[in-house]
């Protein structure tokens, strides 16, 4: 793709390299957040005066410049005081401040550390999928990555990697993104990027996808606060939300392949269980965009995360408790411990694709498209194990032998679950196709 020319264009390129630039220095920043904050505490001043977004815009600016965990107790205190002033106002604010807050009162998790209230009131407000905002999250990377190399202005001093792993991440950033969206644009945009991403900065932003609402936009830039200013923590926090968000629309279709099942419609069951193992495939290769993380960088913000853990992870819990009632090792074990809301929901006995599957092959009917749905259960275990034993692999890379920051051991702890089934109920043996 080359460069563009005309008045016009030239126009379009200065806009679109000033939206990557930093505008305004750390003091004036600190400036314009504590004006803005006065502002929200004026009781003379009309609710209708006050404007969310602006307040979460400086408060991210803010926290681009300091990292979350140094967010100031009279910053924190001051927000403190405007979400209780103003609960209920707004539900992007409130799930905005709920996550800045997390540090400061004590209750920092994986749900809050990265954002999933504000990724939820977006899903919510504007009836948006799960997997397309996933595309998104992973299209927010390569508009980091490219807005970050022609910056060329870091905040920390673990800056950003070296041109070819910076490809690399793009490119497997790229092909997670164009598999959920299907975007023409892609190998213009893989094309590019194989070369020197950033001599064409405008040319390539203006193709990512963007949110089809422009509110929505606007507050899914605002969906990740770093804890550090380490380069690297921001595109590792947009993998892990792009994971969450995979995991609840694989969720939901597990919900509805449940509810097919029980009616009998075999056909749309079938049609839903392919689709979770397509995205159980696709999950596999956000961990080849978390491998292009640089060891050092990792260490450098993770002492910030303890108590934040992906084993907190309440939708890949749920989309486990719907494949089928976990044994009770499993639910008695730190990954359902940690994630309480999904313990009651799958204690309280609701149904499962497992029972839902064997009271079909109860019924004695349909044994030609139960055989059907057995390959893909089949299928799909072993895609997760496959997810799970890459994890396991790259953890290892990273944590070695350190402990977990959920407060478990670790790898160890990952490996002590490799070999757990899914559908570890239902009989899926040679004979019927099985594991």
């Amino acid at each position: 793709m080359s460069a563009q020319t005309g008045p016009a264009d030239e126009a379009l390129r200065a806009a679109v390299e000033s939206s990557c630039a930093i505008q305004v220095s750390r003091d004036a920043a600190a400036r314009f957040l504590s004006s803005e904050l006065d502002h929200w505490l004026d009781p003379s001043v009309p609710p209708d005066e006050l404007d969310s977004l602006v307040l979460a815009r400086l408060v991210t600016h803010e926290i681009r410049w300091v990292g979350k965990h140094f967010l100031s107790a009279d910053r924190c205190e001051r927000l403190a005081a405007i979400r209780d002033r103003y609960d209920g106002r707004d539900p992007y604010l409130d799930a905005f401040l709920d996550c800045i807050l997390d540090k400061h009162e004590g209750r920092f998790w994986n749900r809050t550390y990265l954002s999933l209230p504000v990724l939820e009131v977006i899903l919510d407000e504007h009836d948006l999928l799960p997997s397309g905002v996933a595309a998104l999250l992973a299209a927010d990377i390569v508009r980091y990555e490219l807005c970050a190399a022609h910056r060329l202005r870091e905040v920390s001093v673990v800056g950003r990697p070296e041109s070819r792993t910076l490809r690399t991440r793009l490119r497997h950033s790229l092909r997670f993104m164009t598999a959920h969206l299907g975007s023409t644009a892609s190998d213009d945009l893989l094309s590019a990027i194989s070369h020197e991403p950033e001599a064409d900065l405008p040319t390539l932003l203006l193709q990512l996808p963007t949110p089809p609402i422009e509110i929505a936009g606007e507050w899914l830039e605002l969906s990740v606060q770093p804890v550090s200013t380490v380069h690297d923590e921001y595109f590792f926090m947009r993998v892990l939300q792009a994971h969450e968000m995979s995991f609840t629309g694989m969720s939901r279709r597990m919900r509805d392949a449940v509810g097919a099942l029980r009616e009998q419609e075999l056909g749309l069951a079938t049609l839903l269980l392919e689709e979770v193992v397509t995205f159980m495939d696709r999950n596999a290769s956000l961990f080849r965009i978390v491998a292009t993380m640089r060891p050092e960088a990792f260490h450098t913000f993770r002492v910030f995360t303890d108590g934040a853990s992906a084993i907190q992870s309440e939708q890949y819990k749920r989309f486990e408790g719907l494949c089928g009632l976990p044994p009770p090792a499993r639910l008695g074990s730190p990954a359902f411990e940690s994630v309480p809301a999904v313990h009651a929901e799958v204690s309280a006995g609701q149904d499962s694709l497992t029972d839902a599957y064997l009271d079909a092959v109860a019924s004695g009917r349909h044994p030609a498209e139960l055989a059907t749905i057995a390959t893909l259960l089949r299928t799909l275990e072993a895609s997760h194990r496959r997810w799970k034993a890459t994890h396991v692999t790259l953890a290892s890379r990273m944590l070695g032998d350190a402990r977990g920051s959920g407060y478990t051991s670790g790898v160890g702890y990952l490996e002590e679950w490799l070999d757990h089934c899914l559908f570890w109920r239902c009989d899926l043996g040679p004979e019927n196709g099985g594991i």
